[in-house]
């Protein structure tokens, strides 16, 4: 297990819908690996990045409910969909 200053460092797991370039994820992953190393104090051995899709079939049942809905207290940017962007 690798840490930094005695703390686990994060694995940090995304979903999204089908469709993006496999350039678009790779971007993606380096961008989310740059902040966590600027913000949380890092290093790049520490990190892990997946990128899970979800068909939009399945979305609600496998990611918006027990997800997002059941974790609302946890959220740190609330979705601008659904019943909790009303909140």
């Amino acid at each position: 297990m690798v840490s930094t200053n005695g703390m686990e460092m994060p694995h940090i797991v995304v979903k999204m819908f089908p469709g993006r370039s496999e350039e678009q994820k790779q971007e993606f992953a380096a961008k989310v690996v740059e902040a966590a190393k600027t913000i949380l104090g890092s290093s790049d051995a520490s990190l892990s990045v997946s990128i899970l899709e979800v068909d939009p079939a399945d979305w609600d049942a496998s990611v918006y409910d027990p997800e997002i809905v059941a974790n609302e207290s946890t959220l740190y940017k609330r979705p601008g969909y659904g019943a909790l962007s009303q909140s």
